[in-house]
């Protein structure tokens, strides 16, 4: 079983001709509503590629906190350890201009009341649990009493460590894959990453420091994998994107739903890339993910395009 801690978030989306400035009033050209959270979105990822996946997280008790309980359970993730707490449902206002700019508030509401008791009052399911899956949407302290618990289990973990933030040494430690960006990587590592050169001697860094495997998500440039036996980069796959919300999530929840059957770091690269390019091609973040059949159906015609 995958088990995810983190965030679920529902995103509240209004489109006009530009955003408004400060004390400015435009009129919209629509609203929509979607379930997101970086969480959320990497669980049902997983869930839809016929993983077991059981989540830990907390959501309000409000109608926000009922929409995101249904999108996630529709696509597979067990929801049965997920609270309700005073706070309200996660949520991100979004902004989109028709230029495609953005701007975003995130209100982080029932995200940042999961604590160490909760973590405590799920033992059961990290002890039963495969690998552990978090990112940087829940507090910190809280992911690292987790990862601790699970180390105590001689369980997987992983790490999502986005938004981006620095990372204590007993985290590194206790971190088995980390899935920076290299904007994530330069943050934690405090090296400049431009090049990929620069991107692989910050992996060494963090592979000195106790993890021990970097796999860094370079966009268009790919996915470099760093290991104490070597560094290899994977291109990125050739496709029209359209919207990259959520590609990396993607990425990540079919990297693990490959990782967690056979252990194959690089096939789990292979999927997770799958995944990402076939969210890019659709819109939206849950949305644009794939289910079971879409997934191998798109897989096949990548190995096909390749023999």
């Amino acid at each position: 079983m995958l088990l995810v801690l983190g965030s679920i978030n529902i995103d509240l989306v209004t489109s006009a001709g530009e955003i408004p400035k400060a004390g400015e009033t435009v009129i919209g050209t629509s609203f929509n509503q979607y379930p997101g959270g970086k969480g959320a979105n990497q669980a049902v990822c997983a869930a839809r590629l016929k993983t077991p996946v059981r989540f830990l997280g907390k959501v309000g008790k409000d109608p926000h906190g009922d929409f995101m309980l249904g999108k996630m359970s529709e696509s597979g993730v067990d929801v049965s350890c997920i609270e309700r707490s005073d706070e309200p449902t996660g949520l991100a206002a979004i902004s989109v201009g028709s230029d495609g700019q953005n701007s975003i508030i995130v209100v982080s509401g029932a995200n940042f009341t999961v604590d160490s008791a909760y973590i405590d009052r799920n033992i059961g399911s990290i002890k039963n649990c495969d690998i552990i899956l978090a990112q940087h949407e829940t507090p910190v302290q809280v992911t690292e009493y987790a990862f601790k618990t699970a180390k105590s289990f001689n369980k997987t973990t992983i790490l999502n460590p986005a938004p981006a933030s620095t990372l204590s040494e007993s985290m590194i430690g206790l971190t088995d894959i980390l899935v920076p960006n290299e904007h994530e990587l330069s943050r934690i590592t405090g090296l400049d990453c431009s090049t990929s050169d620069d991107i692989a001697k910050a992996g060494k860094v963090l592979l000195e420091r106790g993890v021990k495997t970097i796999i860094v998500t370079m966009g268009r440039e790919g996915v470099m994998l760093v290991r104490k036996d070597g560094t290899r980069i994977f291109p990125a796959f050739r496709v029209n994107a359209v919207d990259t919300t959520a590609a990396g999530d993607s990425f990540i929840g079919a990297f693990a739903s490959s990782y967690i059957k056979d252990r194959d770091t690089e096939k789990a690269i292979f999927y997770g890339q799958t995944a990402a390019s076939y969210s890019v091609q659709h819109k939206g973040a849950q949305s644009s993910m794939p289910d079971y059949a879409q997934f191998e159906e798109y897989r096949r015609k990548i190995a096909e395009s390749r023999e």
